[in-house]
């Protein structure tokens, strides 16, 4: 038998040329190597199996060759690769040094490659340093590292760096369909394109993954047989997910992804690729973005199909509800409900039961015209200002609302009534602490409704007037059974300054239950005064909360101070307080 030899290896590239998706990187190099201008010592960097290796070697070759790649020479004594993950010992950098020290034999340089040079130790890196800042004339030091975070920044300093990228799904794509026209074999775009996506960057595990595929499939690359093979969730399961989310069919969306769990699938991962195929479809929607697809060519024709049946906002909806469900997943103990429920909730997003039942109950002006209903603008009086906003209303509804003397005249001059609304149309539970604040506001649009702001009342008036109408207010109180009130508005007699009563309280909780309750209070003043500029000013007087008796130790201490026999009448008796 023949012996194999993995196509990482066997197409591994010779010249900078068949370097795949590093052109930037390749052409610095090429430059460097024909002007005389490469550094002594290069630092190459990036993710595994995008050809740093590959590229050191490549270099350390043309470095004697003055450009040229040419198999006349062999060079390679003059190539020493180290693997820093197995001899990462100051010993091994030592020995490193003595060996820089002699001059090549054949060509003009000596080049070190340090693969992994991250797994050197701390006291090796220290060694190595005089030697990489200043190295002999003949030699070139290449190192390649994955991880350019663990190395020490003194040795980053004296190296010229080199960030190699990820290769892209397309670079793949092509180099794979290369291999596949050598080895004969019959490759679909769509199989290519899956076995370049799950490489994730790297070209060899992209080779690794081709050869797996070959050896189960043959010569003939079907994108089924990817699929199955490398056990990933094929497009059409997205694209039949879709569908069904779309006519709001939950049962059947429930048995596919049964089925897929069936296959072995875990429930996250089909749901994270679910909320990929719906940013792939909000990309389809634009011309400008369809770029940004990396699938192939008979894929995106479908994804433009199933775009146009998708609606934007659909879309951005259900990447949230399925990002959030990928989010949610580890840390739930009911993984799959989880995932259900997630799609009854994709599933309901486009359901006509919930478009009826809307939170503001807006009725679109096309329902009238359809009805061949001619709209009615109806103006709603604000507190600061009048501002009309236009309102969807029937005809047999504006009968029914309450109409002033204003809107009958508007009715016999203008076609479009205009109707004055006193109560707010917002609605507030009865129950949370917001309802009173439009309470109050309610309270207010009244005052400002039934009275004519251009011409209010401002007669004069005396304090004993005023403390006569605020003593009678008080005794409404009282017989309304509202005697906290009564005794906070009895704890202090009010003063006149002007049109404005001042008032002074113990404490700002009394305080807080007048200024709740000063609407009534003030509209009862204002109208029996006939005097609509009065106002309330509430001072706390610290100093006023001795005086009074809270306590059941302080209100027998008051009780002594105006009859001092009762102390003697406690301790003939030994009462308690």
């Amino acid at each position: 038998m023949e012996h194999f030899v993995v196509s990482a290896r066997k197409y591994r590239p010779q010249t900078f040329k068949d370097v795949v998706g590093q052109q930037a990187i390749t052409n610095t190099l090429l430059n460097a190597i024909e002007n005389n201008h490469l550094a002594q010592a290069l630092l190459f960097t990036g993710p595994r199996g995008v050809g740093k290796t590959t590229c050191a070697r490549i270099l350390a070759k043309m470095i004697n060759s003055d450009g040229k790649a040419t198999g006349e020479e062999d060079f390679a004594f003059n190539i020493f690769e180290l693997d820093a993950a197995s001899n990462n010992s100051v010993d091994d950098i030592r020995s490193l040094t003595d060996q820089v020290r002699i001059p090549p034999q054949v060509g003009k340089y000596k080049v070190y490659i340090i693969d992994e040079v991250h797994m050197l130790s701390q006291a090796a890196f220290n060694a190595f340093l005089k030697t990489l800042e200043e190295p002999p004339k003949h030699c070139i030091f290449i190192l390649a590292t994955t991880e350019k975070h663990k190395i020490i920044p003194t040795i980053l300093s004296r190296c010229q760096i080199f960030d190699f990228k990820r290769i892209t799904v397309r670079d793949a794509k092509e180099y794979l369909k290369y291999i596949a026209e050598e080895q004969n074999i019959t490759a679909d775009d769509d199989a290519l394109h899956i076995i370049a996506q799950k490489a994730d960057g790297a070209m060899r595990d992209a080779l690794s993954i081709f050869d797996r595929v070959v050896s189960f499939s043959g010569k003939d690359l079907t994108r089924q047989a990817v699929t199955e093979n490398l056990n990933v969730l094929d497009y059409e399961t997205y694209f039949e997910s879709t569908d069904l989310i779309l006519e709001n069919k939950i049962p059947e969306l429930l048995l596919q992804f049964n089925n897929t769990l069936s296959k072995g699938f875990d429930g996250q991962h089909y749901i994270a690729g679910l909320a990929s195929h719906f940013r792939d479809l909000l990309v389809s929607k634009t011309p400008e973005t369809i770029e940004l697809l990396e699938v192939g060519d008979e894929t995106k024709k479908k994804y433009l199909e199933q775009s146009q049946k998708s609606s934007q906002d659909f879309l951005i909806q259900g990447i949230n509800i399925a990002n959030d469900c990928d989010l949610k997943y580890k840390s739930s103990k009911n993984q799959r409900l989880l995932i259900e429920l997630c799609l009854m909730q994709l599933a309901s997003i486009t359901f006509d039961g919930e478009k009826k039942n809307s939170r503001n109950f807006i009725i679109p002006a096309s329902f009238f015209k359809k009805k061949g209903i001619k709209p009615i603008t109806v103006s709603i009086p604000k507190k600061d200002e009048a501002k009309v906003e236009p309102v969807q209303q029937k005809p047999s509804e504006v009968q029914k609302t309450p109409v002033t003397e204003n809107t009958t005249s508007n009715f016999k001059n203008n076609d479009t009534p205009k109707i004055e609304l006193k109560s707010n149309l917002k609605r507030t539970s009865g129950l949370s602490l917001k309802s009173i604040k439009v309470k109050k506001d309610h309270e207010i649009n009244k005052i400002d409704v039934v009275v004519d702001e251009q011409n209010l009342p401002k007669e004069p008036f005396t304090e004993a007037e005023l403390i006569k109408t605020w003593n009678e207010y008080i005794d409404i109180l009282v017989n309304e059974g509202k005697h906290n009130l009564a005794s906070i508005l009895s704890i202090d007699t009010p003063k006149v300054k002007g049109t404005v009563i001042n008032l002074e309280y113990p404490n700002a909780t009394n305080k807080v239950e007048l200024e709740r309750n000063q609407y009534d209070l003030m509209l009862y003043i204002r109208k029996n005064l006939n005097n609509f500029d009065i106002s309330l000013s509430i001072t706390i007087n610290e100093e006023m909360e001795k005086q009074y008796a809270y306590t059941t130790l302080e209100k027998f201490e008051k009780l002594k101070e105006k009859n001092p026999s009762i102390d003697i009448l406690r301790k003939t008796f030994d009462l308690d307080i």
